[in-house]
């Protein structure tokens, strides 16, 4: 077992999440859009009505699977335990700024990449500033950043989150009850069940490598340690090989479903990197989290969910651009008005988290 915790056994691991994510993608998700935890929460928050967008609502069956690979992962290997911190309305705050700055984006760390392997120039322009809010997340961390220590409460409270996905799964492939887009991205989906299988595999490796995009790169950057980051090597190495077997590599500004805009597109995943760090974990992470337990984590999704609704309801999230017209797209002045005020926010909770431990101590 010790080799799957080894670079080698991440690996692996890695790539077999990588080969059902190119499944996924053949499978007709959304173009260079084969997972993406941010943006197929939007969709479930569109399905539920949360908001209006027509073209953004579809309830996706790889988020109830990678919630639930997780849950079944972590009760077989013992891992599973309900548990919180507190700081209720700051983890709901974290996850919603989460959401908005990665819908500024057009997706979160891991599509981030997946478009890296797809020659989409904006993703790597992006990764400066992801890797910038992972950097400054990481000052607060030095200066003793928290939200508090987790504190084992009732198991059957770890048990919410699994089981409520798993009810509204049912609901959604036998009810009529959620909305479905006829256009655009909410309309483009891998069969369901094919879908869920994908997440659930993706939901184990993902519980099983600790794998988190932010917590790779912030343990590069903070210790000089790799580890973490072979796991999402192997995802973009099987992408980039499909990708290029299949003729979707493009090296291009911006790729389908993306923008051009520079300055956001940094903008937005610098605080995208911050929330991540200063909650723990990206969005991804806090999908496996509030699967296995976590009351804290499943307090984030919630803020996702109310995260994308803000940002659909009101105008945040950022336009496509579209290439062959020349057009870059990007985020409207209040989208990126919501991006300031989120970094401004997000460098508050920093300071308070710090000042708070430091005061707990003297």
């Amino acid at each position: 077992m010790e080799f799957w915790y080894q670079k080698k056994g991440l690996l692996l691991l890695g790539a077999i999440a990588g080969i059902f994510t190119a499944g996924l993608a053949y499978m007709e998700n959304p173009a260079n859009m084969a997972l993406c935890a941010a943006c197929f929460i939007r969709d479930m928050a569109g399905a539920m009505k949360f908001h209006n967008a027509a073209a953004v609502q579809y309830f996706r069956p790889e988020i109830v699977g990678i919630i639930l690979g997780a849950f079944i992962v972590s009760l077989k290997s013992g891992e599973f335990g309900s548990n919180g911190s507190g700081s209720t309305p700051i983890r709901v705050l974290l996850g919603a700024i989460m959401m908005i700055c990665a819908l500024v984006f057009l997706g979160c760390p891991l599509r981030m990449v997946l478009r890296m392997s797809a020659g989409d120039i904006s993703a790597y322009v992006g990764l400066v500033g992801f890797l910038g809010g992972l950097a400054t997340g990481i000052v607060f961390l030095k200066k003793g950043y928290t939200l508090g220590e987790a504190m084992a409460t009732r198991k059957s409270q770890g048990y919410t989150v699994p089981l409520l996905v798993a009810v509204l799964f049912i609901i959604s492939v036998a009810t009529t009850l959620f909305a479905v887009s006829t256009k655009g991205p909410g309309s483009m989906h891998a069969p369901v069940f094919f879908s869920l299988l994908a997440g659930l595999i993706f939901g184990i490796i993902a519980q099983r490598t600790r794998m988190c995009f932010s917590g790779a790169f912030r343990n590069v950057m903070m210790y000089k340690d790799s580890t973490m980051l072979c796991s999402i090597i192997g995802i973009f190495v099987i992408m980039l090989i499909y990708n290029l077997g299949t003729g979707h590599f493009n090296i291009a500004a911006f790729g389908p479903i993306a923008h051009g805009d520079v300055l956001w597109n940094i903008a937005s995943m610098y605080g995208v990197g911050l929330a991540a760090t200063l909650a723990g974990g990206c969005p991804l992470r806090q999908l496996v989290l509030a699967g296995s337990g976590s009351s804290d984590s499943a307090m984030t999704v919630l803020g996702m969910l109310l995260g994308a609704a803000v940002a659909h309801n009101f105008n945040l999230a950022a336009v496509p651009g579209v290439a062959s017209k020349f057009v870059v797209g990007g985020p409207s002045i209040s989208g990126q008005v919501a991006v300031i005020i989120s970094i401004i926010i997000l460098l508050g909770i920093g300071i308070w988290g710090s000042y708070k431990t430091k005061a707990s101590t003297n």
